[in-house]
């Protein structure tokens, strides 16, 4: 029996300080792939070492406009491993690849509707009430002060408000992506499913994280640790 190991493929969530940061990678466990949250201060051995097969900024309250505001070291963008910029942790992709982050007159918060570009593998016939050619509209949920005006170099535009003309972009040959919105809370319709196509399909995750198999490797794990030996185990109650 080939036994598979339930940590090879990971997501790796880098923390900017997001109210929601919890719940992106109680997203990610539900899918059934394991996920680690780190600060965005990642040690580059550190990271090399956890050999992620995906990345998720997560948002925050900061600005991106601010020179003083978090973000990740260059060294996560050499790797190759695809990312998810969500809400600030978009704006962030969208600043470092030459794209432009403007402070809105109005901060958005709450639901919105965004007119979604279905060639985004993302958000591919998600929306409802087609309104153009490959173009209908999501329920979401936004939390934002600033917003991306200008998209950066390689993305294309994948979705937009009327307060937010890049709600969303992508740059599928990098597989990068960016949503302006949260797909991690209820409140955004099909986010799980989002979140499911960025995990499964594109970091080619597979949902091998669940209480049985988590069992299972544990008992394996101390099989391997003891051999032969015996245990002195001490069992409250």
């Amino acid at each position: 029996m080939v036994r598979n190991d339930i940590h090879e493929k990971k997501i790796l969530i880098i923390d900017f300080g997001s109210q929601y940061t919890q719940l992106i990678a109680r997203r990610v466990r539900e899918i059934g792939v394991y996920c680690e949250i780190w600060d965005y201060a990642v040690d580059e051995d550190q990271f090399l070492n956890f050999a992620a097969s995906g990345i998720i900024f997560s948002g925050g309250p900061n600005s991106a406009n601010t020179e003083s505001s978090p973000r990740p070291p260059e060294f996560i963008y050499d790797t190759g491993v695809p990312i998810l910029g969500i809400c600030y942790g978009m704006q962030i992709l969208a600043e470092t690849f030459g794209g432009k982050v403007e402070s809105s007159a109005k901060s958005e918060f709450g639901a919105a509707q965004v007119l979604v570009n279905d060639s985004c593998p993302l958000l591919n016939g998600l929306g409802e009430g087609l309104v153009g050619k490959g173009e209908s509209y999501l329920d979401v949920w936004m939390s934002h002060g600033d917003k991306v005006v200008e998209l950066p170099n390689g993305f294309n535009l994948s979705a937009s408000t009327q307060s937010a003309p890049i709600a969303a972009m992508s740059d599928e040959e990098r597989k990068y992506f960016g949503i302006q919105f949260h797909p991690e809370v209820t409140h955004t319709d099909q986010g799980d499913l989002i979140l499911e196509r960025f995990v499964c399909e594109v970091c080619c995750c597979e949902a091998l994280w669940n209480s049985e198999n988590i069992v299972t490797d544990a008992i394996e794990n101390v099989r391997t640790l003891v051999g032969s030996d015996t245990v002195l185990l001490g069992l409250s109650g």
